[in-house]
């Protein structure tokens, strides 16, 4: 071979092979060792080793053996530590272990079992930290050590005379006078017992002393928290001077205890939380409509979310419409039991949202996997930590979240006279907002009774028609009384409220106009008296306010939350979110309106749209309230209208109407769209083909109030609109307030509507 610089390379010769090497440029010649200096030429390609296969095959081969090679080896390994973990040969330290205790002999044995029938878990905790630390003589003491612990109250005074008793130990033979305890008997015959004094004693302090309440102390609480009152009666008769050898040294332990087993009793708060989840992803207070499309939004977004209600009315999500409309209309006289009505156009539906098995029960909730909505009904939220995220239930329960919405809704608005008349009074007058008032002045009305409405708004006129309708099969009669001078005269202007007063009157109700209840008083017969500012006299059987909504803001002043002066409600900013992770939604909600200003809407529609934003910001959304929310009325099914925007008829309005057809009413838009909840059907509204109306004009003879466009002006500026009897427009209604345009002519805007298209 030729050796060149240190490198070796095969080259051919024709007798032999032969090295060359240079030397500082000096050229040598070994013949002796077939050296020669020869000049140095590379080898040509033709000369170099041909590898089998190309480079990369060949290092991919290489590398596949050496992975297989790793793996076996980790695998290997991996097994090998199993196996020694399993077999327990080698202790890895990844856990306290087992505490080892000797045997104890058959006859103590069974002793110690016969005891701990009756005694207490803290006395089994002693016996076994005895039998731990403690010599084989010493297993006789369990017996005394169970029986010390129960006087607590005396264990101090046995700890201070701990160092004198410990010497005197060996006339411990009157354990034998102890009757009690049947193994007590057989212990003095063992002779350990006597001798244990001499060596054992003086090695238990060593022990035992410091290492009892290490174990025992911690131990003990796991177990005797339900069970120690039990064994705390049982315990008197066992005599403490009778077990200083081991008990002194155990009382600490004893004493410690002691106040675990008096907070036993509030064992039934702790099994109120197990039915009561500690701590829920979304918490919502309230089981209205806003609360309904809330947690549809959330679900929606976070399919797997755990989400609890807290109904404080003590019911599923309803819908509230139907208990002054349809319910009302429905023949069935079961219908205030099943709570299943027919709608406008006969198709039968239940007042609730959602079917009992679409709730999942609260004691599940924490446990299910994939989520679900639970339902705490009969149960109030009474104060909200915001800062700790927290809400307190009036039965004490506490529950942690992680986001939370208010939906407290509103309550009816009271009159101060007949609050103060009394509970003779009160007993015939009904708020009306809940499942429970309809069904009972539905059995009122069943019986044929007088009822007398005072309020003449959107609730107090739907209720007068509905009894009004409602008297023609039960035979009673039906009065409303307010101070305007016609139905919902603070809504429509003057012509529009009287003429819907006639239609209300033609529903079978005695209107009463520009009155209101100055005084009333029980009658002998039972009934109420109501004397008007007028000075007639109303006797009635029943009455029914119906004069406005107070939001639900009682939290606002136990938790520190701001509230609306001029309009009620919490305060809430732009996202419908009072304070970090807090919202609120629905009739409570006091929320800003760029268009509008500041306001607070108690309608159906704002709550499902307020509703539906705060479930996607609590989701991390972060949408803005654009959405101008509309309302509607019917007062039956021949006569109703849409609203949106500010209608206040103190303002100036425009009225464009036209002849009504027989679709143009409830019933029909009912039977054309299948959906009764008009907030539901015009969003869903298709307005693209609509035709632009010709000639829109006032009302012509004959014509009356058919249907038609009421404009409410503010500043020139359209700020409400008012469709009466014209329905699945509320999309151009819309967007004519977005605009917040001024216009010249409303004519034109009207045609819109397509108020005279066949």
């Amino acid at each position: 071979m030729y050796r060149c610089r240190g490198l070796v390379r095969r080259v051919p010769n024709s007798s032999r092979t032969v090295n060359c090497v240079t030397k500082h440029g000096e050229k040598t010649v070994n013949s002796s060792r077939g050296y020669a200096d020869l000049p140095y030429k590379p080898p040509s390609m033709n000369e170099l080793p041909k590898p089998q296969g190309s480079w990369s095959q060949r290092h991919e081969r290489i590398q596949r053996k050496y992975n297989l090679q790793l793996a076996a080896g980790i695998g290997f390994s991996a097994f090998t530590l199993f196996v020694l973990k399993s077999s327990g040969m080698v202790d890895f330290g990844l856990n306290p272990g087992k505490a080892q205790f000797p045997k104890p002999d058959p006859a103590a044995a069974g002793a110690v079992e016969e005891e701990e029938e009756e005694e207490s878990p803290v006395a089994e905790a002693s016996a076994e930290a005895v039998e731990e630390e403690a010599p084989a003589p010493v297993e006789e003491a369990p017996a005394a050590v169970e029986e010390a612990p129960a006087p607590v109250e005396e264990a101090p005074a046995a700890v201070e005379e701990a160092p004198a008793p410990v010497e005197e130990a060996p006339p411990a033979p009157p354990v034998e006078e102890a009757p009690p305890a049947p193994p007590v008997e057989e212990a003095p015959p063992a002779p350990p017992v006597e001798e244990a004094p001499a060596a054992p004693v003086e090695e238990a302090p060593a022990v035992p002393v410091e290492e009892p309440p290490a174990a025992p102390v911690e131990e003990a609480p796991a177990v005797p928290v339900e069970e120690a009152p039990a064994p705390v009666e049982e315990a008197p008769p066992a005599p403490i001077e009778e077990a200083p050898p081991a008990p002194v040294e155990e009382a600490p332990a004893a004493v410690e205890e002691t106040p675990v087993a008096e907070a036993a009793p509030a064992a039934s708060t702790e099994g109120a939380a197990k039915v009561i989840p500690e701590h829920v992803t979304y918490l919502i207070v309230g089981a209205g409509t806003s609360s309904v499309a809330a947690f549809r939004a959330i679900k929606s977004r976070d399919a797997k979310a755990k989400i609890l209600v807290v109904s404080g009315e003590g019911e599923k999500p309803y819908m509230r419409p139907p208990l002054s409309k349809e319910l009302w209309y429905t023949e069935d006289p079961d219908t205030a039991k099943t709570l299943r009505f027919k709608q406008w156009n006969g198709k039968e539906r239940s007042i609730y949202f959602e079917h009992e098995d679409y709730y999942t029960p609260v004691t599940e909730l924490a446990s299910r996997e994939n989520g679900g909505i639970s339902v705490l009904q009969g149960r109030q939220v009474v104060k909200l930590d915001a800062h700790k995220k927290r809400v307190y239930l009036d039965d004490g329960t506490e529950i942690s979240y992680d986001k939370c919405l208010l939906a407290t809704g509103g309550s009816p608005k009271p009159l101060p006279v007949f609050d103060k008349a009394g509970d003779d009074v009160l007993k015939n007058v009904t708020l009306f907002r809940t499942i429970a008032d309809y069904q009972r002045l539905n059995e009122v009305a069943q019986q044929g009774k007088h009822i007398t409405i005072i309020g003449g708004g959107f609730l107090g006129s739907e209720i007068a028609c509905a009894l009004g309708h409602k008297s023609k099969s039960t035979k009673s009669s039906v009065t409303q009384v307010y101070p305007e001078s016609g139905n919902m005269g603070r809504v429509l202007p003057e012509y529009l409220s009287k003429w819907t007063t006639e239609k209300v009157k033609a529903e079978g109700v005695s209107v009463i106009t520009d009155s209101s209840v100055k005084g009333v008083k029980s009658t002998e017969d039972g009934k109420l008296s109501l004397s008007l500012n007028t000075g007639s006299e109303i006797v009635t059987d029943h009455v029914v306010v119906a004069v406005g909504l107070e939001p639900n803001v009682e939290l606002a002043y136990s938790s520190g939350l701001e509230v609306d002066n001029d309009h009620g409600g919490f305060r809430v900013n732009a996202e419908l979110e009072a304070r970090s992770n807090l919202w609120v939604a629905g009739d409570a909600a006091c929320f800003y309106d760029i268009k509008l200003g500041r306001r607070r809407v108690e309608h159906h529609d704002h709550a499902i749209v307020s509703g539906r934003l705060a479930g996607e910001n609590m989701t991390g959304a972060g949408k803005p309230y654009w959405h101008q929310s509309m309302f509607w009325s019917d007062l039956g099914p021949d006569v109703g209208y849409e609203a949106i925007g500010i209608v206040d008829s103190s303002l100036p309005t425009v009225g464009v109407f036209a002849k009504a057809t027989t679709k143009d009413t409830p019933k029909a838009v009912v039977e054309a769209t299948g959906e009764s909840l008009r907030s539901e059907t015009e969003q869903t509204a298709d307005t693209t083909s609509l035709m632009y109306s010709s000639a829109p004009h006032a009302p012509l003879k004959g014509e009356d109030y058919g249907k038609g466009v009421i404009f409410y002006l503010r500043d020139n500026i359209v700020v409400g609109i008012v469709l009466w009897n014209v329905f699945n427009r509320m999309p151009i209604a819309r967007k004519i307030i977005k605009d917040g345009k001024s216009y010249d002519d409303l004519n034109e805007v009207a045609k819109l509507f397509s108020l005279h298209s066949e």
